[in-house]
């Protein structure tokens, strides 16, 4: 078992910050695919830093690979972690830093300090950061400046790293938010045939519900942070869609405050 999340709650760090994260029960299995999805404030990026042991939960209990992070010793939690990895939706990269460099990133926990100062002047391994960019459909920006990406680009420079990665679960948020739909597919499936090769969990959370239950055979709905259902994708109804994201789906009907009747007509007819 990769994860294991027994009425888990968490809390902000904030003073007085509501809890993020309300009893959560999630057992995922190793090598297992699975996607979340919810609307915006769901809690689906605060269950991935979770998963990846950036938050220290209030209350009730979770393990991974079968162990309590919080009741390990620090260098040994630090070694869990160097298992376990999250890409979060905007990837912090250096902006002057070369992309070639920035995917290599994904070595230093293997190479010695000399090593690591070494590849910041030549790269050790460009053919591997080649190969692993060329699977994104960025080979062709190897040596650029990572400020010179652009934001799909830097999502996919970011997750070109976790292939070069020793990770035995991968947390992904939000991977395709700036993205097309055919660069979306291709990434997902990059994701998901590493995820199989190395028997890696892949968790994902999405935005996009068609290309979760187009391509995840398990999804999980978060709403309020509290899992409203964990279901095989053919069991995920319309019905359950629509309780999932009720509220947003009003607001984004609802009219602008400052928007009278009026405005609303001419605006109408144009």
């Amino acid at each position: 078992m990769t994860f294991r999340l027994d009425k888990l709650t968490v809390r902000h760090l904030a003073p007085g910050a509501p809890v993020a994260l309300h009893e959560i029960d999630l057992d995922v299995a190793q090598g297992e695919q699975l996607a979340i999805i919810g609307p915006s404030g769901a809690g689906k990026t605060t269950l991935l830093s979770t998963l990846a042991c950036a938050h220290r939960p209030a209350r009730g209990r979770f393990t991974v690979f079968g162990d309590d992070p919080w009741a390990l010793a620090e260098a040994s939690r630090h070694r869990m972690r160097a298992s376990l990895f999250l890409a979060p939706q905007t990837p912090p990269l250096p902006p002057r830093q070369r992309v070639v460099t920035a995917v290599l990133a994904a070595r230093l926990p293997r190479w010695t300090l000399w090593q690591a100062l070494v590849s910041l002047v030549r790269p050790l391994d460009p053919d591997a950061a080649f190969d692993a960019l060329e699977r994104f459909g960025l080979g062709d920006k190897l040596y650029a400046r990572v400020d010179r990406l652009s934001g799909g680009e830097r999502q996919r420079c970011a997750l070109a790293r976790l292939l070069l990665s020793d990770a035995k679960a991968f947390l992904v948020d939000e991977p395709l938010s700036a993205l097309d739909p055919a660069l979306s597919q291709m990434t997902l499936t990059t994701l998901q045939e590493e995820a199989a090769a190395r028997n890696a969990t892949l968790v994902c959370s999405l935005h996009q519900v068609d290309m979760a239950l187009a391509n995840f055979p398990r999804i999980v709905g978060l709403r309020d942070g509290r899992v409203m259902f964990d279901a095989a994708r053919d069991q995920v109804s319309a019905e359950m869609i629509a309780a999932l994201y009720r509220n947003e789906q009003a607001e984004a009907a609802r009219p602008a405050m400052h928007e009278t009747p009026e405005r609303l007509a001419v605006g109408a007819c144009f």
